[in-house]
């Protein structure tokens, strides 16, 4: 039995206390430092691996329960902190200075507001005190200006070493770039693929980005010549893909998934949106509209996970119209709390793979 109370001694303690999602020892991990004792009072740093750990609590907890059981112990304070892991490079592509991790939003098909979930999965991030940028991929229909509030916003443009660099707006905790912000709001953008391809390389690599833990590329919908381009240039932790439970979506979200499968992109899991109407007068009924368990159904045969399934409230559309996302506007609905857990999860895939 361990009788001195010292900075050994807590780490010994610590020793067998895992992080639950890697399942190594968080010293092991050198995720404890900064050990003081001050008479009985015990205080270290905890170093989680994202700011958005949806296990927080429960590492807090075991690690508390853990330093307490030394003799002379009366009050143990943990200072948690993180520090995100970068993703892992490939050879043939080319990561962003100063970003850790890329993570696409996705969808088969159109309308199945693959971008409410984008944007609220980033100012969920945001609000865990991560850094987080949205790049904001779909050219053809930029609305990401618009549900993060920024629908008046200019970005400056200005002369690099590189040629142009661009400063992106800023909003809930989020640095956006869109096409939204460099044309008129009624203007079509009639480009053929080429075009296309230039644009969103000029939003990865000359945009003034800074230190991101996660930039969230919000995809336009399909397999097309976007999702090429940055499936091919740089280096991504992982894609996401959003569908609703009806049929003829979950059809073309497989589509999706299997084309970031054979580009050689991480396919984290599914969220399926829309998964029940919420009445506004009556939110304690559910009415599934589009179906339900197409989800988690597709999820199984695809073999990956189901991240969760985020209500229909009108609360949602209207943050989305209003710039407010429903997880700053309304935190308590039962859509906002979907999306936070959401945003956990992922967060924690993409930690568990960078360090595995």
């Amino acid at each position: 039995m361990i009788e001195t109370l010292n900075a050994n001694s807590v780490l010994e303690v610590l020793r067998p206390v895992q992080d639950p999602e890697l399942r190594k020892s968080l010293v092991e991990m050198n995720m404890i430092r900064n050990i003081h004792i001050d008479g009985g009072k015990v205080s270290f740093t905890l170093v989680l691996t994202t700011p958005a750990c949806p296990l927080r609590e429960f590492i807090v907890e075991d690690c508390q329960k853990a330093v307490k059981t030394l003799p002379g112990v009366t009050e143990v304070l943990v200072d948690v902190t993180a520090e995100t892991p970068q993703q892992k490079s490939l050879p043939d592509r080319t990561g962003i200075a100063g970003v850790k991790n890329i993570l696409a939003i996705s969808s088969g098909k159109g309308g199945v507001g693959k971008s409410s979930i984008a944007v609220n999965i980033a100012v969920a991030l945001a609000q865990t005190g991560a850094k987080v940028g949205l790049l904001d991929a779909d050219i053809y229909g930029p609305n990401a200006p618009t549900m993060l509030g920024l629908a008046e916003a200019k970005i400056m443009v200005r002369e690099g070493k590189q040629g142009e660099i661009l400063e992106p707006a800023f909003n809930h905790g989020v640095k956006l770039v869109s096409m939204g912000f460099l044309i008129d709001p009624d203007q079509p953008v009639v480009w053929r693929g080429p075009m296309l391809n230039g644009v969103i390389r000029q939003f990865l690599y000359q945009v003034e980005w800074g230190e991101l833990d996660y930039l969230i590329v919000d995809m336009p919908p399909g397999t097309g010549d976007a999702q090429l381009t940055l499936t091919q240039a740089v280096p991504m932790a992982g894609a996401v893909i959003v569908t609703t439970p009806q049929t003829v979506a979950l059809l073309d979200s497989r589509k999706g998934l299997r084309m970031f499968e054979q580009m050689r992109v991480p396919v984290l899991g599914i969220v399926e949106n829309m998964s029940y109407f919420v009445p506004p007068d009556m939110p304690d009924k559910h009415y599934d509209i589009f179906g339900s368990g197409g989800g988690e159904k597709t999820a199984k045969e695809m073999g990956v996970p189901l991240l969760g399934c985020v209500p229909l409230e009108i609360s949602l559309r209207q943050g989305g119209d209003r710039g407010i996302p429903i997880v700053i506007a309304e935190p308590e609905s039962a859509s906002a709390k979907a999306l936070t857990a959401i945003a956990l999860n992922i967060a924690g895939k993409v930690s568990v793979a960078a360090l595995t």
